[in-house]
């Protein structure tokens, strides 16, 4: 295989992100706080609002129906209501949503090993 020689800014000819640039939109929905959380449960597998609202603790309903909906929006997540009596709705990631969440569990691995020592207890 052949590494490519382009850096992120060769990418990004008229500067690294500019104020236009989408790229901004996608990276606020799909790394804030909530919607990193999200994505990430969903690696497990489809999973139901209480669910995801049991994982990503502290997360309000209001934050939570939100941050589905954008990142529904965006293609990385898929709802579907099951046709049963009382109504259930699971959220699983769509390919996009899985290629997404790939990248970023290292991050979090990251994170999770080094969180203590930057931030202390």
């Amino acid at each position: 295989m052949t590494e490519s020689t382009d850096t992120i800014f060769d990418q990004f000819p008229g500067g690294i992100f500019p104020a236009a640039c989408s790229s901004r939109v996608l990276l606020d929905h799909v790394m804030s706080k909530w919607g990193v959380l999200v994505l990430v449960s969903l690696t497990d597998g489809p999973q139901r609002w209480s669910d995801l609202r049991r994982r990503a603790q502290g997360i309000s309903e209001k934050m939570l129906a939100q941050t589905l909906k954008t990142l529904e929006g965006d293609g990385l997540v898929h709802r579907e209501q099951q046709p049963v009596m009382p109504p259930r709705v699971d959220y699983s990631l769509t390919p996009l949503g899985e290629e997404l969440a790939e990248v970023m569990v290292p991050l979090l691995r990251w994170v999770g090993r080094n969180a203590d020592g930057i931030i202390g207890t």
